[in-house]
C-alpha cells in the first residue's frame, strides 16, 4: 500500500479526507520555508512516504483567481534575487518519474512554475513563475534530498498588487473547498 504524505501550511487551506484502503498522513507545516522544511524533514524520516503532495493557496501576476495549478518546477525567489554563484534556486521535475504524479500532471488543465519566498507578496515585482507561495520550494528541496517524488497543487486566491491580503482571506473558503475536492477525486481513483 502506498504511503501518501499531504502537506498544507494552515488549517484554513484544506480539510483532510480519509478514503478507505489508503495510507495517508497529513501535516500542517506552518507558514514559510524554514518551518515547512523542518516539519517535512521530520515526517519524511518517520513516515517514509512514497510521495508528497503539497496543497495550498497562491497568488499570481498573470492568471485568474480560482485557477488550480499543478507544479513540479520551483524557484526560490529569495535566493534567485541574489544570483550568487553556487546557490541553487531552481528545482525542476520533482515527480522523479512517479507514474501517478506524472499522470495527474498530464491530465491537469494548468501546470506551471511555483515561485516561493518568505514574504507575502502584495506589490507587483518581476517574478518568474505562474504562482507565488511561501512553502513549496522548501518542500521540493527536502523531497529532492530524500529522493521522494513531490507535487504541489496551488489554488489562486489573489492577483498580486490588487489588495492581495484581503483577497486571500476572502478566498480561503473557496480554496479549501476546491483543494479538498481535488484531493478527494484523485485519491478515490488510486
Amino acid at each position: 500500500m502506498k504511503r501518501i504524505l499531504i502537506t498544507y501550511a494552515i488549517k484554513e487551506e484544506f480539510n483532510p479526507v480519509y478514503p478507505e484502503g489508503l495510507n495517508i498522513r497529513y501535516v500542517i507545516t506552518g507558514v514559510g520555508k524554514a518551518k515547512s522544511a523542518m516539519k517535512l524533514t521530520r515526517v519524511i524520516m518517520e513516515y517514509q512516504p512514497d510521495f508528497v503532495i503539497n496543497i495550498g493557496t497562491a497568488g499570481t501576476l498573470s492568471h485568474q483567481v480560482n485557477d488550480l495549478f499543478l507544479c513540479n518546477h520551483f524557484i526560490d525567489r529569495d535566493y534567485q534575487s541574489t544570483k550568487l554563484p553556487g546557490i541553487e534556486y531552481e528545482i525542476k521535475d520533482t515527480t522523479q518519474n512517479n507514474i501517478l504524479l506524472n499522470h495527474w500532471l498530464a491530465e491537469a488543465e494548468k501546470t506551471g512554475v511555483c515561485n516561493t519566498g518568505d514574504t507575502f507578496v502584495t506589490e507587483i515585482s518581476a517574478f518568474q513563475g505562474n504562482v507565488i507561495d511561501m512553502e513549496a520550494y522548501a518542500q521540493a528541496l527536502v523531497c529532492k534530498e530524500f529522493q521522494t517524488p513531490f507535487l504541489a497543487v496551488k489554488y489562486v486566491t489573489d492577483i498580486i498588487g490588487q489588495n492581495s491580503v484581503k483577497h486571500w482571506e476572502d478566498k480561503l473558503k473557496d480554496a479549501r473547498e476546491a483543494l479538498t475536492q481535488w484531493i478527494e477525486e484523485k485519491l478515490r481513483n488510486i
